[in-house]
């Protein structure tokens, strides 16, 4: 009997033949190169489309000497924050035919500096996502990561950067606890090292400038559920009839912590969260938060980083160039020194007030402004 024949494999031949043109040109248009006249890669791309043609990744990764992969570090991917951020990076990148590799430090800083050297090892470029590490740690990383971007940190050696505005976020939330007769304050703060959490304590130390017949505590807390469920009795200790937590899970752990106390909320305590996580809007109360654009953050990312991953992708179009050079052009093409990056952003924050929050207690009596406590 006869063995049935496997149909051929379309190869890069059959696509020059049905254009017209060389080998080295098809590899060039399928590599992404921009020193293809446009008329020509047109022409190209339709007759790999006829012919159904498909580059081998391994072949094209080789040939431009680049993985088309990044890698974005979180310090917890269990935080539904990071998983929105995250899914706005990978779904730009997708767009732009980036695969993403992800790596989870578990808010242990000490990992932090492996992880993304790993990480940069294995792709093209590296997305920091609100790293915990010291400044001097990352001034000292940064160099060996480039092309790089961070979000929610700074960098003095000019790294891209995409922020949210978390200090005029929380002034806001506390702005509307005080229009609501709150006085008696207190704040669950996050990590010490979370940068993030250094602004916010900034936007809280402003606002206390601008209300002194405001007082507030503050209270070592955390990051998880788990944090705000174990604060909910050193809250009550405080008096405090309004209480800000570092996000959304936290906020959501103290709920859970004064129902069982049997507090009422908002009656008896007012609570406000952060970042407007998906399941802030289904708490018993619903959460009053601060609204952050995470998918944005996350496309703005990959932007950011895609800019310094291909410079000269404004570049117009020129003649058919000399094979020999194409591998070098594309190389130099995926470099990040001397492309112009664009300037820093910043995402401004917007309260959502929900069923969390609500006018302070009949019988609260303001009183004079207390310093802040720790």
């Amino acid at each position: 009997m006869e063995k049935k024949r496997q149909p051929r494999r379309i190869g890069i031949a059959d696509v020059a033949r049905r254009a017209g043109v060389s080998h080295a040109t098809v590899s060039r248009v399928m590599n992404g190169s921009f020193t293809v006249d446009r008329t020509i890669a047109s022409r190209v791309r339709a007759a790999a489309e006829e012919l159904q043609y498909h580059p081998n990744p391994l072949g094209r990764s080789l040939a431009l000497g680049k993985s088309e992969t990044i890698g974005v570090l979180v310090p917890d991917l269990a935080n539904p924050m990071f998983q929105a951020v995250l899914r706005g990076v990978s779904m730009a990148a997708a767009q732009d035919g980036y695969r993403v590799l992800i790596a989870d430090s578990s808010e242990t800083p000490s990992e932090e500096h492996i992880l993304a050297s790993d990480a940069r090892r294995r792709g093209d470029g590296v997305v920091l996502c609100a790293p915990r590490m010291s400044d001097e740690e990352l001034e000292d990383l940064a160099p060996g990561l480039q092309p790089l971007v961070l979000i929610n940190r700074t960098s003095s050696g000019g790294t891209p950067t995409v922020s949210v505005d978390y200090a005029d976020g929380i002034r806001n939330l506390a702005e509307h606890l005080y229009a609501l007769g709150h006085r008696r304050l207190a704040f669950l703060s996050g990590p010490e090292n979370s940068a993030s959490n250094r602004l916010r304590l900034q936007g809280l130390e402003q606002f206390l400038t601008e209300r002194p017949d405001a007082s507030l505590q503050i209270l070592p807390g955390g990051v998880s559920f788990a944090s705000g469920h174990a604060a909910a009795l050193e809250v009550l200790a405080t008096s405090a009839t309004g209480v800000l937590a570092f996000n959304d899970l936290v906020a959501m752990g103290l709920l859970s912590g004064l129902h069982e106390q049997g507090v009422t909320v908002p009656g008896d305590l007012s609570v406000t969260g952060f970042d407007d996580i998906e399941f802030s809007g289904y708490t018993s109360p619903p959460l009053t938060t601060a609204t952050v654009p995470l998918n944005q953050l996350g496309e703005q990312a990959w932007r950011r980083l895609h800019a310094l991953l291909n410079p000269k992708a404004d570049a117009g179009p020129g003649a058919d160039a000399d094979p020999a050079t194409d591998i070098a052009d594309i190389a130099e093409a995926s470099g990040a020194e001397g492309s112009a990056v664009p300037e820093n952003t910043v995402f401004a924050t917007q309260v959502q007030v929900r069923g969390s929050t609500g006018p302070a207690p009949a019988d609260v009596r303001t009183s004079q402004r207390n310093p802040v406590t720790r």
